[in-house]
């Protein structure tokens, strides 16, 4: 007696029989019809819903196929056959049926998937592992032939084909039962999505990419092993790239893929290449010539569909370095996110809040795009750039910093090296304690990240600055609670700046303030954080305008020189190595900057205590006084704001009057509630 196991939608359909059936972690057994196992499997494999069936059975596996044959035999159409001249036609009989089906292969619901080998001694693929997916209804009939029309398109390039597409053989025809079978390459028993979701993913897949020197100085490496950050990294670098010549190949001939998934991606053992799936849905942006009166309606097609796949592309490289991403709960708020309209940018400050951090080896994501200046954030962003035209090709992204090893050199564009700074000053505000050493190295990049700054202009930041912001850096006073004892102990929690765009005339903004903070009543407050919340918010509207930030030269005899050395001067002696010089040709310190002026009016104060604080008055003041001690005194005046010096989609810095700098980045708590 064997089990046999099919995919469908219904139990209609015919089943396969096997000895044996491995589940996976996703898959729920109940008992049905005297102890019959029936596995329900939803989005496991995909958006659509299928089932997994397996039942008592002593038929020959092959018993169910016979009718098939005998029809194939008669199928017959001469149209049809001159479209299919360049694929081969078979008979059941050419095959020879196995007694198991790898779950990793069922991807619909209206397939049912078998494997077979070749067993024809006249065909040249005689015993050749192949896959045959019975296609039932009308629409997969329509994917099936769609697939094979891909095939005659591509052929001229067949080498590229092979290497990157999932190979269609030919086809099986049977009139009598209306169903239709698809002969494919079998490329291993899993897809993409299988093997990262196995417990040992990482050894598994270098053993199955048998990674040597040889192969890692595809991506730009030298070195194989290592800790598992590094390995994690290289081997996402050889996937991606397989994956954009893929897909670039089929940009190329003018098609989109529109379908890729993890699903739809399998591994191929023999020639160590990703397969994308079988382009059945594969969709056509025609060249047209310039005299064409519907070239603009064609190039705007084409731009959309590439922008598509490099959308789907951008999800592949989510879930393959962020393994929480696999949680269908969890993606589902990462596509929310975006279908928000919110800025692919600020994706970190996003994640940073529904995605463990936790640095396992299972769990180093963030690590890896952190590296290289935050490089991996700055590729996943424009992959999932919000407008399509926005999306980065296949051919830049293949240039990128992220996907090119140490051993291969690219010059960074201006953008990246903003992006790259702003980063930084990110991981030195979270990570470092601020000694002098790290005040001195934010503030440098602070600086330079001004001198950058691609919003000069009062207008850009209209657009820009409405939103919510929350501080990570100034570089103003610092004061805590260790070597102090004051009156109330107060531990200070986020500090939002909320900057509401106004219609009144001569009113551009209102700033708002909003400090959290917890009351410690305790004396055992360095180990117990519990205490009392409240919140401090202070409000005023601004104007903004045009103007530019002065820098004052001061003579080298009146100078006075202090023990650390004068940041702008450290600043043109990083410009004026030959690293920077390429692309920031600055050979002095700029006498002043374009910056955005803001003009504030008068302010509004106000503070909220939880219970049991709210009635004694006394406690109230001694909070305030305390929040004012520790916060930059800027975020408790806002009048002591006056410019802006540095604006981009994640990122913000406002220069207070007495010149020190308050480092915001884009804060998205609310959306990730």
């Amino acid at each position: 007696m064997a089990l046999s196991v099919g995919v469908c939608s219904s139990s209609s359909f015919d089943f396969v029989e096997v000895p044996l059936l491995k589940l996976s972690s996703c898959s729920k057994l109940s008992n049905r019809r005297g102890g019959s196992p029936v596995v329900s499997r939803d989005n496991c494999l995909g958006k659509q819903r299928s089932s997994i069936k397996c039942f008592a059975s002593n038929q020959n596996p092959t018993l169910e196929l016979e009718s098939e044959e005998d029809a194939s035999a008669s199928c017959s159409g001469d149209d049809d056959d001159d479209d299919l001249s360049h694929v081969m036609k078979f008979k059941m009989s050419d095959f020879k049926i196995h007694d198991r089906v790898s779950i990793g292969l069922g991807d619909r619901s209206d397939e049912v998937v078998y494997e077979a080998t070749v067993k024809e001694a006249s065909s040249p693929l005689f015993g050749t592992r192949v896959v045959l997916r019975r296609l039932v209804t009308t629409q997969a009939k329509r994917r099936g032939r769609r697939a094979i029309e891909v095939l005659k398109r591509l052929a001229h390039r067949r080498l590229l084909y092979h290497s990157y597409s999932m190979q269609v053989h030919g086809y099986v025809c049977s009139s009598t039962t209306g169903s239709s079978f698809l002969v494919h390459g079998y490329h291993g028993s899993s897809s993409l999505r299988h093997w990262l979701q196995q417990s040992d993913w990482l050894p598994t897949l270098e053993a199955t990419l048998a990674l040597d020197e040889e192969s890692v100085r595809r991506v730009g490496d030298d070195t194989v092993g290592g800790p598992a950050i590094s390995r994690q990294l290289r081997l996402i670098r050889i996937l991606m790239r397989d994956l954009l010549i893929g897909v670039n190949y089929l940009h190329s001939h003018g098609l989109a893929h529109t379908e890729l998934r993890l699903e739809n991606l399998h591994i191929s053992p023999v020639d160590r290449h990703i397969k994308v799936g079988i382009l059945g849905n594969a969709a056509d942006f025609h060249d047209c010539s310039p005299d064409d009166s519907k070239l603009d309606s064609y190039t705007d097609r084409r731009k959309m569909m590439i922008a598509f796949d490099m959308r789907c592309v951008g999800f592949i490289m989510a879930k393959m370095v962020l393994r929480d991403l696999m949680d269908p709960t969890i993606f589902a708020k990462f596509k929310a996110f975006l279908s928000k309209g919110n800025d692919p940018a600020c994706l970190r400050e996003f994640l940073i809040n529904i995605v463990s951090r936790n640095p396992s080896p299972e769990n180093v994501g963030f690590q890896i795009l952190d590296r290289n200046w935050g490089a991996g954030w700055n590729l996943l962003s424009l992959l999932l750039a919000t407008k399509p035209s926005g999306r980065i090709s296949c051919l830049d992204a293949l240039r990128h910093p992220f996907l090119c090893g140490p051993k291969w050199r690219v010059d960074p564009t201006m953008e990246m090296i903003r992006w790259s700074l702003g980063s930084t000053a990110v991981r030195i505000a979270e990570e470092y304690i601020y000694a002098r050493q790290q005040r001195r190295r934010i503030a440098h990049f602070i600086e330079l990240m001004e001198m950058l700054n691609p919003h000069s202009k009062p207008r850009h930041w209209l657009e820009l600055l409405p939103g919510e912001w929350r501080l990570l850096y100034s570089t103003g006073r610092h004061i805590g609670l260790t070597l102090r004892q004051p009156s109330i102990r107060v531990l200070i929690g986020n500090v939002h700046l909320r900057i509401t765009k106004l219609s009144k005339p001569h009113v551009a903004f209102c700033i708002e303030s909003e400090i959290g903070f917890t009351v410690m009543p305790g004396q055992d407050w360095a180990h117990n954080k519990a205490g009392t919340g409240g919140k401090l918010q202070v409000k005023s509207l601004f104007k903004l305008r045009a103007g530019r930030r002065l820098y004052i030269k001061e003579e080298s005899a009146t100078r006075i020189y202090s023990a650390s050395p004068d940041v702008r001067d450290s600043i043109l002696e990083k410009l004026s190595n030959k690293k920077w010089r390429k692309v920031i040709p600055i050979k002095e310190f700029p006498s002043s900057l374009p910056v955005a002026k803001l003009v504030s009016s008068d302010i509004e104060i106000s503070m909220s205590l939880d219970e049991p604080l709210t009635s004694n008055v006394e406690t109230a003041k001694n909070v305030i006084r305390e929040v004012r001690m520790q916060v930059p005194p800027e975020l408790f005046d806002l009048s002591k704001i006056v410019c802006g010096t540095y604006l981009d989609s994640r990122l913000l810095v406002l220069r207070s009057v007495n010149g020190s700098a308050q480092l915001f980045t884009r804060s998205l708590v609310s959306e990730s509630c």
